[in-house]
């Protein structure tokens, strides 16, 4: 169970540095100690696995794999496995404060691709036990991006060999082993880099009684090794294209919905097996994180069926998920693991039910508590103790932002419940109100404590390019601002 406290929501991308990206580098650790210095307790992070198309830490390639942009290159100089030169002469970006991910994919992979030509002989009995460890995921998603290396990256259901894209014959898989020997290798070496990072970075945040909180999307990506490897644990037809896919109805983001397109489960082949998939899924997210963060909570009560080949999610359909039947498997199975249920969207009573049932702590959201009526269940005084308050979530405009764009009587309705003042400022005025709340747990973005506006959006849903780019510049997260914040953390009872 969570106990009182406070953290801060920031993306391991937005952390400075001079490659192009945050990395597990040196920024990592000074966020730490500056999470320790103001009194937080949680690092709340975004998915780290491999982007796709659009950047999205949602749509991965693996729901298992590491990001290789967030291996730091200063600790691959050194290990001598690159020199400042090769990585110096690499253009990362003009705008220290957004992530060039077009300059990033063009220069990242030939100098990890370098290292792995000096590292994998040297290193070969690690990588080998790293391998044997992670086998159960580390094989097919190797393989996989060695494949769409040599399809030309594209998606794997495009590939013209269909003894390798649909049926996965033995012969077709020996075949490709054989002839992508060298990207097999490639892949593997860098997951085993991206673990050895991690790992490093994880135990000095533990070792300063920080926790780190990460997000379990609920859907994989369609173009992924997860629905390449095990299409049938998906609802596909006899040529793996999905008979329906995932998004969520029109709503305050969207008036079209959000057609997201990932491909759906197959609940009941998967209830067959003990959800023996969705145990795998969470015990990888649980080598990552100490707190898993179900995204998209409510699409195990009921989700939003849209069929393939819509343009939008408007023509969609609620059917019903498996509810506790998945839930009480994955919370009894991982006894003691902290999970966050992700409920925002579209309420019921079928969630709010489900949410009881299964004792974990829901969201509520400062930005959505305003509506003139005064009636929304997300102001501070309909809240109970089982609950993170959030001033609002990656999908969320930065505080500053909202203040411009949401209704003048939301905002006035704000200023007067929270009795904001001119000295306080608006931003430090709704994080105290989130601060004094009886949530358990409160969240800021990094973007409301620094008071950042338009241009500092994380994501906007519904939008498919030009998200996930905001970035930290250095000294921006100094001991004043540490000082700041652990006060109203000490006074409001979550030190």
């Amino acid at each position: 169970m969570l106990q009182r406290s406070a953290g801060i929501l920031m993306p391991l991308s937005s952390l400075p540095s001079p490659y192009g990206i945050g990395t597990m580098g040196r920024a990592a650790y000074d966020f730490a100690d500056f999470l320790h210095a103001a009194g937080q307790r949680y690092w709340q992070l975004l998915p780290l696995g491999p982007t796709s198309c659009g950047d999205s830490p949602y749509q991965s390639f693996s729901s298992f794999a590491g990001n290789p942009y967030f291996i730091d290159l200063d600790a691959l100089i050194d290990d001598r496995l690159l020199t400042r030169g090769e990585v110096e002469r690499c253009d990362w970006g003009a705008d220290p404060r957004c992530v060039d991910y077009g300059k990033l994919y063009e220069n990242r992979f030939a100098l990890l691709q370098k290292a792995a030509e000096r590292g994998f002989k040297r290193d070969r009995c690690e990588v080998e036990r790293f391998t044997a460890e992670n086998a159960h995921w580390l094989t097919n998603y190797a393989l996989f991006m060695a494949l769409k290396r040599h399809f030309g990256m594209k998606p794997w259901s495009e590939w013209p060999d269909e003894d390798i894209r649909c049926r996965r014959s033995p012969a077709a898989l020996e075949k490709y082993r054989r002839l992508l020997k060298a990207d097999i290798e490639l892949f593997t070496y860098i997951q085993f880099l991206f673990f050895r990072q991690w790992t490093a970075l994880k135990t000095y945040v533990n070792a300063l009684g920080i926790r780190i909180i990460g997000d379990l999307p609920i859907y994989v990506s369609p173009d992924s090794a997860d629905v390449w490897a095990e299409p049938e644990m998906f609802l596909l037809d006899e040529r793996n294209v999905p008979i329906a896919v995932s998004g969520v109805p029109p709503d305050y983001f969207s008036a079209d919905g959000q057609l997201w397109g990932n491909p759906l489960y197959d609940y009941e082949k998967m209830s067959q097996t003990g959800f023996g998939w969705w145990i795998r899924r969470v015990d990888g997210a649980r080598r990552l994180y100490d707190v898993i963060r179900i995204d998209h909570f409510r699409g195990f009560e009921s989700y939003w069926v849209v069929p393939y080949g819509e343009t939008t999610a408007r023509n969609g359909r609620w059917v019903k998920g498996p509810g506790m039947a998945l839930v009480g498997v994955l919370t009894s199975w991982f006894h003691g693991t902290d999970f966050i249920a992700e409920d925002l969207g579209e309420p019921s009573d079928g969630v709010r039910a489900l949410l009881r049932a299964s004792g974990l702590p829901g969201m509520k959201v400062l930005e959505f508590a305003f509506s003139p009526d005064g009636k929304s269940p997300y102001l501070p005084h309909n809240y109970d103790e089982n609950c993170v308050c959030y001033t609002g979530t990656h999908d969320n405009a930065p505080l500053a932002l909202w203040r411009t764009e949401a209704a003048f009587e939301e905002i006035a309705f704000a200023e007067q419940y929270l009795g904001l003042n001119a000295q306080e400022g608006f931003n430090y005025g709704m994080i105290r109100g989130g601060m004094s709340s009886v949530a358990r747990l409160f969240i800021a973005q990094m973007q409301d404590y620094l008071e950042l506006g338009a241009q500092h959006r994380m994501n906007v849903p519904g939008v498919a390019h030009g998200n996930w780019k905001w970035r930290m510049l250095p000294g921006e997260a100094n001991d004043a601002l540490a000082s700041r914040i652990y006060e109203l953390s000490r006074i409001y009872g979550r030190i």
